[in-house]
């Protein structure tokens, strides 16, 4: 049977994503819940052993031990994964930060050169001059709106290449297919921030993209009150940062799970909003004589406003 799910916006989607009838059904009687309840807790119990060797390997939503998430964690997980075409799955972590370490260091060796746009994040910054350059990893800059010259960036060490559109401070839109493109081409991982626009603006997977980073603290948990960032990837890499993510120690907390699937059902209707308000408030500054410039990707003449 086909999944009647292939021909429903990335809105449709959200409404039903992550809802497992195993996760929201209640014992004993029909129907269940909306979303999973908050399952809170660090100690699993097993029959036997054999049922303990069964629930090892976690990979299909099985309890194991409470660092490995509970059904609240992988309806969130799943909701992410079923909004981002071409992804095998999505890790959850504390913070948009150690999501984009986290798939640094999972694609990442001493040795390795990894191309970095120069528009990044602050902390992006932060990590490749200080953990990366600890451990080995030479971090080059590019500019995103050269296309043309990218390639001249690369070296038999480059191994990946982060990327930000639009740029996390600056808002230039670069073209992400192009360059994803030409990282393929010279052997190369790409990924790329995605926080800004999220998979409903931009499903960067779909566009070329191998690994797709987003802080949930923004766009997706919507309300000011929860920290956590997730990484979303098809294979070979999925299982890469997954198994890089468990050695971490990774894990967010079942409540801060439920706060941002929360957020995440209304997460197409919000964009629209912000977008409209974003617009107008840009289209109002550019005419206020103290302001020199306004960096909006929506304006007309805007780098990237063409994309």
């Amino acid at each position: 049977m086909s999944d009647p799910r292939k021909d429903q916006g990335p809105g449709t989607r959200l409404t039903g994503a992550g809802r497992r009838a195993e996760w929201t059904s209640i014992p004993g009687r029909k129907g269940g819940v909306v979303n999973p309840p908050i399952w809170r807790g660090s100690t699993h119990l097993y029959e036997d052993a054999a049922d303990l060797a069964a629930g090892r390997p976690n990979e299909d939503g099985h309890f194991y031990y409470g660092r490995r998430g509970s059904p609240t964690q992988w309806s969130l997980a799943e909701a992410l994964t079923q909004i981002e075409p071409g992804a095998a799955g999505t890790i959850l972590y504390p913070s948009g930060v150690a999501a984009i370490a986290g798939a640094l260091l999972a694609v990442l060796r001493a040795g390795d050169v990894l191309l970095m746009t120069d528009n990044a994040y602050q902390p992006s910054r932060a990590l490749s001059e200080g953990l990366l350059h600890r451990m080995g990893v030479e971090t080059r800059w590019f500019d995103p709106l050269d296309v043309t010259g990218f390639p001249a960036h690369f070296c038999k060490r480059t191994k990946a290449v982060l990327l930000e559109s639009p740029g996390s401070l600056t808002m230039e839109l670069c073209d992400v297919p192009a360059l994803a493109a030409i990282a393929r081409e010279k052997g190369a991982i790409s990924l790329i921030d995605n926080t800004w626009a999220s998979p409903l603006g931009f499903p960067a997977l779909e566009r070329g993209c191998d690994i797709s980073i987003m802080s949930l603290t923004k766009h997706v948990g919507g309300h000011s009150d929860v920290m956590m960032g997730s990484v979303s990837a098809g294979e070979p890499h999925f299982s890469r940062i997954r198994r890089m993510s468990q050695q971490l120690g990774q894990v967010v907390s079942p409540d801060d799970a439920a706060l941002a699937l929360r957020g995440l059902r209304s997460l197409s209707l919000r964009l629209e909003r912000e977008s409209a308000s974003a617009l107008e408030i840009a289209q109002w500054l550019t005419g206020r004589p103290e302001v020199a410039r306004v960096l909006c990707p929506m304006l007309p003449g805007a780098p990237g406003h063409d994309l």
